[in-house]
């Protein structure tokens, strides 16, 4: 539930993405490079310590804070909402996860700006299907040696701590999670290579070559990398990627409605055609629904309530329903729209790229049909980790106050 405070601060990202985002757009597109000036301006703000508990010196805000955040930088740059999301799932496998020791060393750096963490889990061979990944790690005395490839690394480039979760015996308790400073020998980051949109923004491929760490860079315990991995897509990542396309539908949004106002066919404003206030009623109908499924599903998740199938989807619907959306925004734009340059390619462009992340719309699917299929065969996180998840002090909601009766009629008969 929204506080005054959740209003003040989108209204301090708003101000935030107008004054220092939007001037570098234009570049972030031209270049097709890692924006590193970006991402730390970013992390200046102290937005990506959002979750972390204020004894770490995070604001303690909860995940509604979060997505305020990542909605708003990504009304203006879905690039810049992927850096503010991507380093939260960097935050989840400590927060949730992490000792005493790990949470004093990294919590207080990343909340202050000075260290972006990622969450390193994906492989080329196996993508979604995390139990199929090859990265291993070996015990070696007092230590372990990492050998393996990562893909798809948000924050890759700008990162300053990994996480990464790789093999270290068969099954689903084979997996193990450790902490890895990304200028440790032997890992190496691949050249930057630009993709279809989130220009600015980097997502890419790490190598580990016998990358040799202590045994107490062990996030949790042996055999928890399953655990670390689920729980941070699932509690983090899933809402962090409808908040970044529920920016980006209000992008949508607000550009097709400006391009129906300003172009005129006919002597009059494109608007007045009823074919083209059909679609802009659709995609408003669209955004407001998307909008509805990540509030309640982060609420629920502030408030410590079980909420896995909400935020599931809310990234499958948030996703799918941005994407009908900028269909009717090229079609409104016509061959406007073809131009590599227009706002709206770019809309559409980065639209593409929020749907893989976190998991395909067909993997969320197949979530939500497991839990209805198979109730309790699969961990509920939000459940298990609720007291990691709730916001905290002035960041609660204040509980609702009583209900007063029912007027159904005003004095004077007219209906209220």
């Amino acid at each position: 539930m929204t506080t005054e405070l959740h209003e003040q601060l989108r209204r301090a990202v708003r101000d935030f993405a107008a004054q220092e985002v939007a001037p570098r757009v234009a570049a972030m597109e031209r270049d097709q490079a890692v924006d590193r000036g970006l991402a730390s301006l970013i992390a200046d703000q102290g937005w990506i310590g959002v979750t972390i508990d204020p004894r770490w010196g995070g604001m303690g805000a909860g995940h509604e804070a979060k997505a305020i955040i990542v909605e708003e930088l990504s009304r203006i740059s879905a690039a810049a909402g992927a850096i503010a999301q991507a380093s939260q799932l960097g935050v989840a496998k400590i927060a949730l996860f992490g000792s005493e020791e790990q949470q004093r060393t990294w919590l207080p750096a990343i909340a202050d700006g000075s260290v972006l963490p990622t969450i390193a889990v994906t492989e080329a061979g196996s993508g979604g299907h995390v139990l199929g990944m090859r990265s291993t790690a070996r015990r070696s005395g007092g230590s372990y040696v990492l050998n393996g490839q990562k893909c798809f690394v948000g924050n890759s480039h700008v990162g300053g701590l990994h996480g990464v979760v790789v093999r270290t015996g068969t099954g689903s308790r084979g997996l193990t999670a450790f902490l890895v400073e990304a200028d440790r020998l032997g890992v190496t980051l691949e050249p930057h290579e630009p993709r279809l949109g989130l220009h600015g923004f980097s997502f890419g491929t790490i190598r580990f070559d016998n990358v040799k760490v202590p045994a107490s860079a062990i996030v949790g315990e042996v055999g928890d990398g399953l655990a670390v991995a689920y729980s941070s897509s699932i509690l983090y990542g899933r809402a962090n990627l409808a908040a970044v396309a529920l920016g980006l539908h209000h992008a949508v949004v607000e550009r097709a409605v400006a391009e129906a106002q300003a172009r005129v066919r006919y002597s009059r404003p494109l608007g007045d055609l009823p074919v083209v206030q059909h679609k802009i009623g659709k995609m408003q109908a669209r955004l407001a629904a998307s909008s509805a499924l990540v509030y309640q599903a982060v609420s629920l998740l502030d408030r410590g309530q079980p909420c896995d199938g909400a935020l599931i989807a809310s990234k499958h619907q948030g996703v799918a329903l941005l994407q009908d959306s900028v269909r009717q925004g090229m079609e409104i734009h016509a061959a406007d729209a073809l131009y590599g340059g227009s706002e709206m390619a770019r809309l559409m462009r980065d639209s593409w790229c929020v749907e893989p992340p976190a998991g395909t719309g067909d993997v969320q699917a197949h979530r939500l049909a497991e839990g209805l299929l198979h109730p309790g065969r699969y961990p509920d996180w939000s459940e298990r980790l609720a007291d990691k998840l709730a916001a905290r002090g002035a960041w609660a909601a204040p509980a609702p106050a009583p209900a007063e009766p029912l007027a159904l009629a005003a004095a004077d008969g007219a209906p209220r």
